[in-house]
């Protein structure tokens, strides 16, 4: 089936850019030359960039170099992918888990935008074996409504084993919400409920104790959240006014941490802290309210923010996605130290990300869609507690993968960009499309993400780029 390609960049282009319009009387305050990160000292084994950081020339896919993909101190393990496939095979999450048997699987998404890639080779949520990531082996797929069409959604609560998204698309959709159970047998979820309970779907978080599950609408303007303490029957338990496109809870479930796109009557985009103390206490009623905000320039769509600590300090690694003109966010570091005056204090950014190099990238593949481009997309963290490193998928760049050891001065050490392959769907030339948030397996330096043309990827990171 050919994409729907006007109704994908319509839905898109509607549900996010529109979204993010900012208050044109209220400019963030500019961050001035915002330089890209030290770019990473490929070692032994690697097939680097041969141009500026992040980028992919035309020459380079015409030569096919880029079909060889690129690496620097990483190395692919193992993929589960589909050459030449006729639509989309990854998505926007990918989460690693393993079960009371010992049994380790990969859980992603593969469907970019529902109804327009009803006619691909996957669609649904995989579950893959990966007894040896090596040789990732499909499981089974998930197609309950929430599943068939996460968008951005797709939650992982590994204290629980408990799995979930919501029906969501670039702008809404009804919120129907999917609850699997994977503790016992990840590598066959069984469903415990599938409900009409989230109102409008786009994204979600999840509080980390596994009781609370909150749906965000970006279009729709609403936070929904629901008391999941009993995942066979939900039970909402407030709804507010905020555009919320992702968000993250606090360890201790009493702060959202809100990537707004306009939030109480504003247009602006910004970070929003929420204190939802009185949720996780299950309040009567509960009142939820502002505790901080910030915004900054260049931005474009705030996608993302996940708490962390270095030492015991708090701080915040905020995701922007996608870009126009000289708005490409890329991604940034925010002290929360004083959460009623957040402080962005470093940025992660890419040499593709300087808009004195833009007009030199337009004929790059995969540049004329504005779905794509060099932007980022999503960061994740392998841990909350002085995570040393940060691995974002940053589109046409691939994975990029930071040292944030010290959150002042962050620097790229590694990145490994999938090998171009040939496409048959009209309009969606050869090239990288990394969206996903990855997950990591620590103990062996690996970490998980997977590329919308191309599918699930388990790469290792090699001389020493993931810090002891």
């Amino acid at each position: 089936m050919i994409k729907l390609l006007p109704l994908l960049l319509a839905l898109t282009l509607t549900g996010c850019f529109q979204g993010a319009a900012r208050d044109t009387n209220a400019q963030p305050p500019s961050e001035g030359n915002v330089v890209a990160t030290p770019k990473a000292s490929c070692g032994p084994g690697s097939r680097p960039e041969l141009g500026r950081q992040g980028r992919v020339t035309r020459e380079e896919q015409v030569s096919g170099r880029a079909a060889l993909g690129y690496t620097c101190n990483s190395e692919l393990l193992g993929a589960y992918t589909t050459p030449n496939a006729t639509g989309t095979v990854g998505g926007f999450w990918v989460q690693r888990y393993v079960d009371a048997k010992g049994q380790e699987c990969a859980i992603y998404d593969t469907t970019l935008m529902w109804p327009t890639n009803a006619g691909d080779v996957e669609f649904g949520v995989n579950v893959l074996d990966m007894s040896d990531p090596s040789a990732p082996a499909f499981s089974t797929r998930l197609l309950t409504p929430g599943m068939l069409s996460p968008h951005e959604s797709l939650r992982l609560n590994k204290k629980r084993g408990l799995l979930a998204a919501v029906t969501g698309n670039a702008a809404f959709y009804p919120g129907i919400v999917d609850l699997y159970d994977v503790s016992q047998d990840c590598l066959n979820p069984v469903l415990l409920s599938s409900t009409p309970i989230g109102l409008l779907g786009h994204e979600s978080g999840m509080a980390p104790d596994g009781l609370t599950f909150y749906v965000g609408s970006a279009g729709g303007n609403t936070l929904m959240a629901l008391d999941i303490s009993n995942p066979a029957l939900p039970v909402p338990l407030w709804t507010g006014n905020y555009s919320s496109h992702g968000l993250s809870i606090s360890d201790d479930g009493t702060r959202a941490y809100v990537a707004a796109v306009g939030a109480n009557g504003t247009s602006s985009a910004e970070l929003i802290i929420l204190d939802v103390s009185q949720i996780q206490a299950r309040a009567a009623n509960p009142q939820v309210s502002v505790v901080g905000r910030t915004s900054w320039s260049p931005i474009s769509i705030p996608q993302n923010a996940m708490p962390f600590t270095v030492d015991g300090h708090p701080y915040l690694m905020e995701v922007d996605e996608f870009g126009a003109g000289s708005e490409v966010g890329a991604a940034r570091i925010i002290d929360i130290g004083d959460e009623a005056n957040p402080e962005v204090i470093s940025n992660l950014r890419l040499e593709v990300h300087d808009p004195q190099y833009f007009d030199e990238q337009g004929d790059d593949p995969g540049t004329s869609l504005p779905i794509q481009g060099y932007a980022a997309h999503y960061c994740n963290l392998p841990s909350r507690v002085n995570p040393k490193i940060v691995a974002c998928s940053m589109i046409l760049s691939g994975l990029r993968v930071f040292d944030i050891s010290n959150p002042h001065q962050p620097r790229e050490v590694a990145y490994f960009n999938a090998p171009l392959n040939p496409r048959q769907t009209p309009g969606f030339e050869a090239s990288s499309w990394a969206m996903s948030a990855p997950d990591f397996v620590p103990e062996r330096k690996e970490i998980w993400y997977t590329d919308g043309y191309s599918g699930f990827f388990a790469v290792r990171l090699t001389n020493g780029a993931w810090p002891d």
